[in-house]
């Protein structure tokens, strides 16, 4: 009987806490959102987590919506990290993000190039972590004249490198290519010789406690859909798993490290589309919810 009490008492002063002063034993949660979107299209998820955990402070970052985050990806790294300093710094057991499509990848750019961060646990959510090479919609919205095989002629150009899209293009028919221009991904894969901060980016990668990637074959949008989970084409348009890479076999920025550790987790999940991840009851259920404390 008395444990009983304890427990009730306990539960008691934490809901109370909760409720009537803001005090929440969940970590903040920020949510990046995708590409092309504005930044209220990942309120449901937002509104899953609130209803799961009362409390929690959620903050989806306004920035680079819609047309803008057609913005090189740099750019927008710096515009986002600024946004989440002030939460990191309030947040002294740290934070969770959940990022979406794009939105990996600028995580990915926050956590390498950042020193202090004190993210906890980095959920991606369908991002095409190791590169996008395919045809989609989104493709074919910004560059209407192209198909994947042609698009390196503009993606691998300086000018071509001021799109966000082309800062990810990973065509495996043209690594050398890639290698050579790619400002983003290839520099923070550590893909290329010049990039003098490797091993600072490595370091901050590190810090990182948890690594969670979501995706799924029915997608539609992320391809090969394998990227999500750091796995991607080789020049036959195979698909190479994540532990199969050069840049987690030589460990370029951590992964197998992390690995390693045991903090990476893969989940794939049939039947989703692209545009349903985020709000989509039972992967925050099945999913996410149990990464966020």
């Amino acid at each position: 009987m008395g444990t009983d009490y304890r427990v009730f008492t306990a539960t008691f002063l934490t809901l109370f806490l909760t409720v009537c002063i803001g005090v929440s034993a969940y970590k903040p949660v920020i949510i990046v959102h995708g590409i092309l979107e504005p930044a209220y299209k990942e309120n449901p998820l937002k509104d899953l987590i609130t209803k799961a955990h009362p409390g929690t402070n959620v903050t989806i970052i306004d920035e680079y919506t819609e047309l803008f985050s057609l913005y090189p990806m740099w750019e927008q790294v710096r515009g986002f990290q600024k946004a989440m300093v002030p939460i990191m710094q309030h947040a002294k057991d740290g934070v969770h993000i959940i990022c979406y499509s794009q939105g990996g990848l600028i995580c990915r750019g926050v956590l390498e190039s950042m020193d202090d961060h004190n993210v906890d646990t980095f959920i991606s959510l369908s991002s095409p972590l190791m590169g996008q090479y395919g045809d989609t919609d989104y493709l074919k919205y910004v560059f209407p004249h192209y198909l994947k095989e042609n698009l390196y002629k503009v993606a691998y150009t300086s000018y071509g490198q001021d799109i966000s899209i082309s800062n990810y293009w990973n065509d495996p028919h043209q690594q050398d290519l890639y290698k050579e221009y790619s400002v983003f991904l290839a520099v923070l894969n550590n893909q290329t010789s010049n990039n003098v901060k490797s091993k600072e980016y490595k370091n901050n990668f590190l810090k990182l406690k948890k690594l969670v990637m979501i995706g799924g074959p029915d997608d539609g949008v992320i391809t090969p859909w394998q990227s999500s989970h750091f796995a991607f084409y080789d020049e036959n348009e195979t698909v190479v798993e994540m532990k199969d890479q050069e840049v987690y076999q030589r460990d370029y920025f951590g992964l197998k490290t992390m690995d390693e550790r045991g903090d990476v987790t893969t989940y794939e999940i049939p039947g989703v589309q692209h545009l349903n991840w985020h709000k989509n009851q039972t992967i925050f259920d099945d999913y996410i919810e149990k990464w966020l404390t």
